[in-house]
């Protein structure tokens, strides 16, 4: 259904809410298109393709909200949906001891839409397929890989967002991702390899033009190579010492030490149940030391090709660039119009929904890593002894986001300022804010790497986000590295 036919439905759904007295409401038409492609050893494993198309509408009486969501998309369907929203702000409104303030804004007027080159749903299946079997081939061109995996994925958001301050908003949202995994395995032992990045594609807001340029076909060789090497490689030693970390693996860490702690809610107490809350409680913003000098951290709804970016979130907030952490210092959250007035701040527009069936929810947008001046031949070079780690495969991190622990699947001895052996198996352990203090370099902007996780979860019932890590090579100083002893 084109927004210019859905848009006097979602006019009178609106106009249905006034009637019924609400403070505000909001109406957000999605339609999300799907594609996913895998081949494995050889053969196409999997193609799938998925349409799906809803609206959600938003309602507040009394300081509540009220909720409801369905695909049936006519002017009887949508006043329906309207009455449920309606129920739902009242009933809930008789257990609030007090409203939750929701400061008003001004009326929002614009649309959004990703710039790409090549638009990946006009690319020939087959074409994809081949460029898939193409890299599979050449993954798995050793017989000690047993298992070769190449995957492609692309995603395309449409929405229309409409609410009763006056805002009207088109946005269209497309994203491509690819990933290619080899597993290895010799006398019992197994080992894995992936490229773009570990455990799922990565993804960015592009089109076909960003998979061509990750080229799975020509890195293929090193990822078979690299699985094939930890096949017999040394077992990561158990020290403290020196780690650099390469810009996907710091993806993750970024990801569960930096993104999810400072989004508001969790600060709050609404995200217990499920997900854990946070350590930066509100009296630190300003005032607690997050890491060393080299740490700069920023919520940027606004960097080029990632996929938290859009042009406004789901409360029409308009995206913006948020200082999360300066110079060590912590100084900022991720959060909606609710949560950020109940600290006196002002939203940073990062309520995001999974779909017209969800109600948004504080999620990060690209959380990245500000660029240092140094360069990764630097920081191999100024080390004595340390190891050099790539790639997540594992990960695991308290309720609060302080003791975590992360395993990489590949990582190299550094020696006298020269990488050395492989090491495999590799882990590292830390607590969030001792481990950012330990930072000594971050390499310059001409290696900093934007990478998109796919893949994370939040919510009761649970949602899927895509969220957006950039970073540069960096150096941690006296780092707990494999199992320490006791």
């Amino acid at each position: 259904m084109p927004t210019t036919t859905i848009e006097p439905l979602l006019q009178d759904a609106l106009a249905t809410l006034r009637r019924a007295g609400v403070e505000y409401a909001d109406a957000r038409w999605e339609r999300r298109r799907q594609e996913s492609l895998i081949v494995q050893n050889g053969a196409v494993h999997h193609v799938a393709a998925a349409v799906s198309e809803g609206c959600a509408l938003r309602a507040r009486v009394q300081g509540a909200w009220g909720y409801a969501a369905s695909s049936r998309l006519t002017g009887p369907g949508l006043k329906t949906s309207a009455a449920h929203a309606v129920a739902m702000a009242k009933a809930c409104a008789r257990l609030h001891a007090e409203p939750v303030p929701f400061p008003a804004q001004p009326p929002q007027r614009g649309s959004y839409r990703t710039p790409l080159e090549v638009d990946p749903f006009t690319v020939p299946l087959q074409k994809k397929l081949d460029y898939l079997l193409w890299a599979n081939q050449v993954l798995r061109e050793q017989e000690a890989i047993k298992t070769a995996t190449t995957a492609l994925e692309f995603h395309r958001t449409e929405k229309l967002f409409l609410s009763t301050e006056g805002s009207l908003i088109r946005q269209e949202i497309t994203e491509s991702g690819c990933s290619m995994e080899a597993l290895a395995a010799l006398d019992g032992e197994i080992q894995r390899r992936s490229y773009p990045m570990g455990n799922g594609a990565c993804v960015a807001q592009a089109g076909y033009e960003y998979v061509k340029a990750l080229d799975l076909v020509g890195h293929a060789p090193r990822v078979r190579r690299e699985a094939i090497a930890l096949l017999r490689a040394k077992d990561c030693p158990a020290e403290v010492t020196t780690v650099i970390l390469m810009p996907d693996q710091l993806a993750l860490q970024l990801h569960e030490s930096c993104g999810h702690p400072v989004e508001l809610d969790r600060v709050l107490g609404q995200e217990l149940s499920f997900a854990g809350g946070s350590f930066l409680d509100p009296a630190k913003r300003g005032r607690f030391r997050y890491g060393s000098r080299q740490v700069s951290i920023t919520a940027d709804a606004a960097c080029p090709r990632g996929v938290g970016t859009f042009g406004y979130d789901d409360e029409g907030v308009p995206a913006q660039t948020t200082p999360i952490v300066r110079e060590g210092l912590f100084v900022g959250y991720l959060s909606s119009r609710e949560s950020a007035a109940r600290v006196g701040l002002s939203s940073s527009g990062a309520m995001r929904a999974d779909g017209w069936n969800a109600m948004p929810l504080v999620r990060m947008t690209n959380v990245n890593l500000e660029p240092g001046t140094a360069t990764l031949r630097d920081l191999i070079a100024g080390t004595r002894r340390g190891v050099l780690l790539a790639t997540n495969r594992s990960w695991s991190i308290d309720d609060r986001r302080l003791n975590f622990q992360f395993g990489t699947e590949i990582g190299w001895e550094i020696r006298h300022g020269k990488l050395g052996a492989v090491l495999k198996n590799p882990i590292y352990t830390g607590i969030t804010p001792a481990f950012w203090g330990s930072c000594r370099g971050v390499a310059g902007p001409g290696e900093w790497v934007l990478h998109g996780v796919p893949n994370c979860a939040k919510g009761e019932p649970v949602q899927i986000m895509h969220t957006g890590h950039g970073a540069a090579p960096a150096l941690f100083t006296r780092v707990q590295i494999g199992r320490a002893r006791r």
